[in-house]
């Protein structure tokens, strides 16, 4: 089971898209599991041949733990499966075995099985049973997947699960609150701010975007991100993870973009290698992140390897955004809305769009000094929005 942020201890397999002995490629989606953060589909990390499925539907996984077992360079995936035995059925702390099975009657005779009794009379443990109590679900509306159609704990849940996404929408401002008050206890927070004149980049935007058809045109936010990441190229000690107490570079401009969902909570999905798409490339890239963040349809790798993030409140109105550092990143890019402030130039006060940017770093890899010329960078290639293109 992949880590998919800091605040992830497990997550909930849903269904496979691969059978054994199907050749895999790495990056490709192999199965879905269900996290605070929603439906996440899981890609491969080495390329090769599906050995053994381990996981199964509705079984709760730590991080870390296996989940299938794969065959590379050649080796022999049927021998690999054959010396694993056969996983268990998922179980949950405190599920007690099933009484027996009761012998046919004419209510249960000719019943498929794993399918719910026909008599309206449902098959449960009491586990179950209890742990149905606790969450309010109507047993009668559960689809059981245990043996003989009996209802385990596990089917339990994914109907709360289902029921209540209110419920999963506390369960994720529990782990974001979890996270952020280890990052505020951890790691020795400074912060920068600046205020940034684009009222070039705006023209030259609006330019750009009234000679091309409506689907091609840039939002100002793509054009403030792509500056971002070529911004680190010159202090990448601010993109990156401190780990086992060591600071460890990104291996790319992976941005992570902080998305608020509709139904509550936050998600900050990557941009990967930022610094090198071009524009357009960038937005259709945004839009489709959006989307997919939106309606539960991310994958694994853009949910555990944003190297930076960024956060953008400014179409809510917000001018000045601090944020907290989200470990084990090192920095976080806030970025508030573009304000018409007064403005001297040239010894004369002009109009002028004003952007609030600032930086939360981490004291332990940088300083106020490599964060001030983070900074400085960032204003620098605002104001040559051409060379962003």
């Amino acid at each position: 089971m992949p880590s998919l942020g800091a605040d992830m201890e497990d997550g909930t397999f849903v269904e496979w898209q691969v059978e054994p002995g199907q050749a895999v490629a790495r990056g490709q989606v192999v199965c879905v599991v269900e996290t605070q953060k929603g439906a996440v589909e899981v890609e491969i990390w080495e390329s090769g041949v599906l050995a053994k499925r381990i996981a199964v539907p509705g079984q709760k996984i730590p991080v870390g733990q296996v989940m299938a077992l794969i065959a590379t360079g050649g080796e022999d995936w049927k021998a690999i499966a054959a010396a694993v035995p056969a996983p268990p059925p998922p179980t949950a702390p405190g599920d007690e075995p099933q009484a027996p099975s009761p012998a046919p009657t004419r209510e249960t005779a000719g019943a498929t099985p794993g399918a719910p009794p026909v008599s309206g009379r449902v098959k449960v443990s009491p586990a179950a049973r209890r742990r149905a109590e606790e969450l309010g679900v109507d047993l009668s509306a559960v689809n059981a997947s245990g043996a003989h159609g009996a209802i385990s704990i596990a089917d339990v849940e994914l109907a709360a699960a289902a029921k209540k996404p209110r419920d999963t929408q506390a369960a994720m401002r529990d782990a974001i609150a979890a996270a952020m008050s280890r990052s505020k206890r951890e790691i020795p927070h400074y912060y920068l701010a600046s205020e940034i004149n684009v009222e070039h980049a705006v023209t030259w935007l609006e330019k750009r975007n009234a000679v091309v058809p409506i689907g091609e045109r840039v939002l100002f936010v793509a054009l403030q991100l792509k500056a971002v990441a070529l911004a680190l190229r010159d202090s990448p000690e601010l993109n990156g993870f401190y780990r086992d107490g060591a600071f460890r570079p990104g291996a790319g401009m992976h941005l992570g973009v902080a998305v608020s969902l509709r139904g509550g909570g936050l998600v900050a999905p990557a941009l990967h290698d930022v610094d090198k798409s071009s524009l357009a490339e960038l937005m259709a890239q945004l839009k489709d992140l959006l989307r997919r963040a939106r309606s539960g349809q991310l994958r694994s790798s853009e949910l555990s390897d944003p190297t930076i993030t960024v956060t953008n409140l400014g179409d809510l109105g917000v001018d000045t955004v601090f944020g907290v550092i989200y470990p084990p990143q090192v920095a976080l890019i806030g970025l508030g809305r573009s304000a018409l402030k007064p403005w001297v130039t040239n010894g004369e006060i002009v109009p002028a769009r004003i952007v609030q940017a600032t930086l939360s770093a981490d004291h332990r890899v940088s300083d106020g000094m490599r964060g001030a010329r983070f900074l400085v960078e960032l204003d620098r290639l605002l104001q040559q929005p051409q060379s962003l293109a």
